[in-house]
C-alpha cells in the first residue's frame, strides 16, 4: 500500500508542475506535454516521473537542454507528502480513508500554493476557494470542525493578515496571504492556526536572515511568504495538536 501510495504521489508531482506552468503561461491543460526550449512533444517514457529525469540525466532527448531539478525534486516532495498522512492509518475504515483522500487533495492544493507563489510570488484565486468551501462542507458533514469553529479559525487567520494589509496598505504582505489565511482556517480549526502563523513567522524569520547574511536578499527584498504559511500548516494539522501537548506541559 505505501509503494502504491508513493507512485500516486509521484504522478500528482509531475501534474503539479505541469500545472504550475501552464496555468503561469495560459497554456491548456489538455494538450499532450512539451520541452519549454524546443517546444517538441514529449513521448509517455520521457514522461515518467523522477525515472525519466534520471535515464535521461537531466537533458531534453530532442534539443539535449537541461531539465530544471525542481521536476524530480517536486515529484519526490509529493511522493513522500501522500506518504505521511497514510503513516497514520491504523485500520481502515470508510471516515477514515475519506480523510486519507481530503488530506491528500489538500497536500497538492498546499503545494501547487507553495511551488506557484515561490516561482512567481503570488496566490491564485483557483487554488483558495474552491478548497475552502469544499472542506468547510466536508468538516461539517463529518464533525470534523463546528461552523462557529471555523469561522473563529477563518477570521484569526484571514482577519490577522487583513489587518497588517491595511496597516502597512499592502507593503508588508499581498492580498494572496489574507485569501490563504482564510483557507488555513478551514483546514485547521481555530485551535492550530495560531501554531501555523507561529510556525511560519519562525521560518520564514530564520531563512530571511540566512538569505541577508548571505547578501542574497536585500532588507526591503519581497519574500514569497505564502511558502512558509504552507509549512506552517502542515506541521500544524499533523502535529499540531502533539506540539501544543508538550508546549503545555513546559508551563506547567
Amino acid at each position: 500500500m505505501l509503494v502504491y501510495v508513493f507512485i500516486v504521489g509521484l504522478i500528482f508531482g509531475s501534474f503539479l508542475n505541469a500545472l504550475v506552468y501552464r496555468l503561469h503561461k495560459k497554456k491548456s491543460l489538455w494538450t499532450r506535454s512539451a520541452c519549454p526550449k524546443c517546444e517538441k512533444e514529449i513521448v509517455w517514457y520521457d514522461n515518467i516521473p523522477v525515472f525519466s529525469f534520471l535515464w535521461l540525466k537531466g537533458k531534453c532527448r530532442n534539443c539535449h537542454n537541461k531539465i530544471s531539478w525542481q521536476y524530480p525534486l517536486v515529484e519526490l516532495s509529493l511522493g513522500i507528502l501522500f506518504l505521511i498522512p497514510t503513516l497514520f492509518i491504523s485500520y481502515p475504515d470508510l471516515k477514515i480513508l475519506v480523510s486519507l483522500i481530503v488530506q491528500w487533495l489538500i497536500i497538492f492544493d498546499l503545494a501547487f500554493i507553495f511551488l506557484y507563489d515561490f516561482k512567481y510570488q503570488e496566490i491564485l484565486d483557483i487554488s483558495i476557494w474552491p478548497l475552502a468551501i469544499f472542506l468547510f462542507d466536508v468538516n461539517y458533514f463529518f464533525n470534523v470542525f463546528s461552523i462557529v469553529n471555523m469561522l473563529i479559525a477563518v477570521l484569526v487567520g484571514g482577519g490577522f493578515f487583513l489587518l497588517q494589509y491595511l496597516i502597512s496598505r499592502g507593503r508588508w504582505i499581498g492580498g494572496g496571504d489574507i485569501i490563504l489565511g482564510v483557507l488555513m482556517g478551514v483546514i485547521l480549526g481555530w485551535s492550530n492556526i495560531l501554531l501555523a502563523l507561529f510556525v511560519a513567522y519562525i521560518l520564514g524569520g530564520i531563512i530571511g536572515a540566512i538569505l541577508l547574511l548571505l547578501k542574497k536578499k536585500q532588507v526591503n527584498s519581497e519574500i514569497p511568504f505564502g511558502t512558509f504559511l504552507v509549512i506552517g500548516t502542515l506541521i500544524a494539522m499533523w502535529w499540531g495538536n502533539r506540539i501544543v501537548e508538550w508546549y503545555v506541559s513546559l508551563l506547567r
